[in-house]
């Protein structure tokens, strides 16, 4: 079995990629972002979602 990395907090994830945690809130609402969801009635963000996110955004090599 693999091991699970822990969710990330928005503080977390606005830190990982260097913006204001509200930018993700905007990003929720215009569905721009990474992926996210609720667990305990919090927004969290799996780190694989994350790092997708960022592999989506990556500019082609010349």
């Amino acid at each position: 079995m693999t091991e699970r990395k822990p969710l990330a907090d928005p503080q977390q994830v606005a830190a990982y990629l260097g913006v204001a945690e509200k930018t993700l809130r905007q990003w929720r609402y215009l569905k721009t972002g990474p992926r996210w969801t609720k667990a305990g009635g919090r927004i969290r963000y799996r780190w694989s979602d994350v790092e997708k996110y960022l592999g989506d955004r990556e500019a082609a090599a010349a």
